[in-house]
């Protein structure tokens, strides 16, 4: 027939729907009411949520992205801060992770003092140290009430080898700045994911430095 409608697909036609999506697990950590929860919602779905209730064990929400050209799906675990509401849960949680996000509220200096006891939980849960880190302080939009300086935060990242970035889950101005937070993350992770793989045929013993890709001009895809 001219048309065709009847020919049965191809074999690149008919195996296209069933491409794997990788998923990246990203978990996000720290105190009650700094945040967490908006954060995830400003990424996932765009929007904050104008009442929020305490988390209670664990919660993940997941957004489709699109990097050089992959589909990945980005699954952020949000987690309860009470240690009541954790204790059933924390094992499950920390299982398989890909990435970390540590979360403190820059107008409250307690839940940045507390990141100390978060990280050495990420640790006793034998988290790799090549999983990626990075820090986040939440509520840089209520300027007259912010007790962590940026120096401060910046001299901690630091010392714990992770990337820092202040923003506000409430401030619609700074929701790009909460999608570039997993973005990055996503990013790095396709590059180890592919530097891993790369590295393991050559020589399966040796660890290698994680970078973004980059194209011919030296150019990073990756928004951090």
């Amino acid at each position: 027939a001219a048309g065709g409608g009847g020919r049965p697909p191809g074999p690149e036609s008919s195996l296209e729907p069933y491409v794997q999506t990788r998923i990246f697990k990203i978990i996000v950590i720290g105190d009650s009411n700094v945040g967490k929860t908006c954060l995830t919602f400003r990424f996932c779905g765009g929007t904050f949520p104008e009442k929020t209730e305490a988390t209670i064990g664990v919660d993940f929400r997941e957004k489709t992205v699109e990097i050089e050209g992959e589909r990945i799906k980005v699954q952020v675990w949000d987690t309860a801060g009470q240690e009541r509401f954790r204790k059933s849960m924390v094992e499950h949680y920390y299982r398989n992770v890909h990435a970390v996000v540590f979360v403190y509220d820059v107008t409250k200096m307690t839940s940045f003092t507390n990141l100390k006891m978060w990280i050495e939980e990420c640790n006793g849960h034998s988290v790799p140290p090549l999983v990626p880190k990075v820090l986040v302080g939440n509520k840089c939009d209520l300027k007259e009430l912010i007790q962590v300086p940026s120096s401060m935060a910046l001299k901690f990242a630091d010392a714990h080898n992770m990337l820092l970035f202040e923003t506000s889950a409430k401030d619609p101005q700074e929701s790009q700045n909460v999608e570039s937070i997993f973005m990055c993350l996503a990013c790095r992770l396709k590059a180890q994911k592919s530097l891993l793989y790369r590295d393991v045929e050559r020589q399966p013993s040796r660890a290698q430095k994680l970078e973004p890709p980059h194209d011919a001009h030296g150019k990073t895809s990756c928004p951090c």
